[in-house]
């Protein structure tokens, strides 16, 4: 069964690898690990805090509103963080987005990225509540 709709950032990675910034699937939409990554240029070099807000507002809001949804309906993040100690500033930014909405949430810190001026990669998952 196919998807109900693929949504693209126009990243050139996703037709090399074969994904797509966020796909519909019924009620829920998956949007793909995300970076502070914004027009191919990585945001807020060495601030893990800044890096999270940029990853959830620049590039995740905008996949969900391409669907009709915003941050309001995740009810899932995955969050991956190089390193343990910029835990307390990714919590940090990750509750200021997500403090009243409270979604089902994971964080894994020692994560190797491909750019290792990467600090954290977010994915979330948002669901059209009734």
């Amino acid at each position: 069964m196919a998807a109900d709709k693929l949504i693209s950032s126009g990243g050139p990675w996703e037709s090399v690898i074969g994904y797509s910034r966020a796909v519909v699937a019924g009620e829920y939409v998956h949007v793909s690990g995300s970076t502070a990554t914004v027009n191919g240029e990585l945001q807020h070099e060495g601030d893990a805090y800044g890096q999270t807000l940029v990853a959830l507002r620049e590039v995740i809001a905008p996949a969900l509103a391409q669907a009709g949804y915003t941050l309001q309906d995740v009810v899932r993040s995955r969050v991956y963080v190089a390193n343990a100690e910029d835990m307390d500033a990714v919590s940090k930014a990750h509750g200021e987005i997500f403090g009243e909405i409270r979604p089902a949430a994971t964080m894994l810190a020692g994560i190797k990225f491909i750019n290792p001026k990467m600090l954290i990669e977010i994915e979330v998952d948002a669901w059209k509540r009734a």
